[in-house]
């Protein structure tokens, strides 16, 4: 076998403009497969990250409290006790944070906008506040500086709201403006409270779109809650891998300490209220779910694009398999008279049939592995540049505000092997057509 690689080797090289143009194809193939696995790990990448710091935790435990069969709030009342649990009860546990949530109409002299309201502990949620960026007033605000005001050293401190750049400018709002907060409370009344704008964030997505924060305790003022109410625990695991297997732990601890677990729905919160409200119960049941329940909703986005990243690759190897074929076989034809000759001092027919594939897998596995290279190295270029992408309907698909491009050795490593072996089983008939050839027979044929 090795000495047959070698002459498939040295047949390559031989046959060096016929090599260049096969190699060239297929490394310009796995270059724009590369590209399009790598987007797609972006956009993955962008969903984990937006859901994980805007909509849940990698495990969320929730749930609703009903006062009486016709509500639905999505509260957990006597928090402590529960925490208590899921610290002492929670394999892998990285840290835990509390989150207020509510729904409300945040209103600016200049506009209106309808907002998820996230409360948060500022102590607890440094981590928050590490992955966000500010953003350039020219960002939000038009004909404004490049200057980027606020801070978010004031992320959850009372009296403060941090909006993100699509919000502020829907309301026309700058940093150091009043905002009032509207929403209704559980009781059914109409209550406000007013907040300045200490920060404006750069986008993160679609979801930062109905995202605002302020402090956890203004928000309990607003709902009118107590001490020992919250919205939801966010569970953040040291491997976000074992997010299902440790809501289905949390699941049976929480039932054998008492408490009344909701039937498991992949879905976020808000799709319940229907359900909850019309259910014959009151008191609180909790409600476990992960992080792809509560972004299931926007799982279409990467579906669609697998899909679509699948299509086009299907077609450009379907092409790239038939210009190997068409190559391979005209090579076979001119090389009748050198396979005879090889065949006439001793090669057998299966010693062909391996040397005409070995002669493919080689250009296939060398062509690949330039592809490869290049494609990763366009794809890691594209992702430094933070590349806007100008309209809104691409920030929507590609959940982000800014090209995010993420190279997956596994990924890359699997299309290198995928285009290879396609290599081979294209070189099958030609090779075939190669063994089958008559020493006396090839001989003889005319150059």
């Amino acid at each position: 076998m090795r000495i047959l690689a070698l002459i498939a080797f040295r047949n390559l090289v031989q046959a060096r403009t016929r090599t260049t143009l096969l190699g060239t194809a297929i490394a310009l193939v796995m270059a724009m497969l590369v590209l399009l696995l790598s987007l797609a790990g972006g956009i993955e990448d962008n969903l984990v990250f937006s859901a994980t710091m805007l909509s849940s935790g990698h495990v969320t435990v929730a749930g609703f409290h009903k006062s009486k069969p016709t509500d639905a709030a999505p509260l957990v009342t006597e928090a402590a006790a529960l925490r208590k649990v899921l610290e002492a009860n929670t394999p892998g546990l990285d840290y835990l944070v509390e989150r207020q949530r509510g729904w409300a109409k945040v209103i600016s002299p200049q506009g209106t906008v309808q907002s998820g309201l996230s409360g948060i502990d500022p102590v607890a949620e440094w981590r928050l506040r590490d992955s966000l960026h500010l953003a350039a007033e020219s960002d939000y605000v038009d004909g404004g500086s490049d200057e980027v005001r606020g801070t978010l050293e004031t992320l959850g401190q009372p009296g403060g709201l941090m909006l993100f750049a699509n919000q502020a400018k829907k309301l026309h709002a700058r940093v150091g403006d009043t905002i009032t907060i509207q929403t209704e409370t559980q009781g059914g009344q109409t209550n406000t409270i007013d907040l300045q704008v200490t920060a404006v964030a750069r986008d993160v997505g679609l979801l930062s779109t109905f995202a605002t924060f302020m402090s956890d305790q203004d928000v309990r003022t607003l709902y009118q809650l107590n001490e020992d109410t919250t919205g939801a625990f966010w569970l953040y695991l040291k491997d976000i891998d074992r997010s299902e297997e440790t809501m289905n732990h949390l699941r049976t601890v929480l039932e054998k300490e008492g408490y009344v677990v909701m039937d498991h729905v992949p879905a976020p919160f808000f799709f319940k209220f229907d359900t909850v409200s019309g259910e014959d119960w009151v008191g609180q049941r909790i409600d476990l779910t992960t992080w792809e329940d509560e972004v299931s909703f926007l799982t279409w986005i990467l579906t669609a694009f697998d899909t679509l990243t699948w299509m086009m690759s299907v077609i450009l190897l379907a092409i790239i398999a038939v210009g190997i074929m068409n190559a391979l076989y005209n090579a076979v034809r001119e090389r009748t008279r050198e396979l005879g000759t090889l065949r006439a001092i001793g090669m057998t027919r299966r010693q062909v049939l391996a040397l005409v594939l070995l002669e493919a897998l080689l250009l296939g596995l060398m062509a690949t592995g330039v592809g490869a290279v290049i494609g990763s190295g366009v794809a890691l270029t594209l992702d430094a540049m933070a590349i806007d992408p100008g309209l809104d309907a691409l920030r929507i698909i590609l959940l982000a505000d800014q090209l995010h491009l993420v190279v997956r050795p596994l990924a890359v490593g699997s299309a290198i092997v995928l285009l290879t072996l396609l290599t081979g089983v294209a070189a099958l008939w030609p090779a075939f057509r190669a063994a089958r050839l008559k020493p006396v027979t090839a001989m003889q044929h005319a150059e």
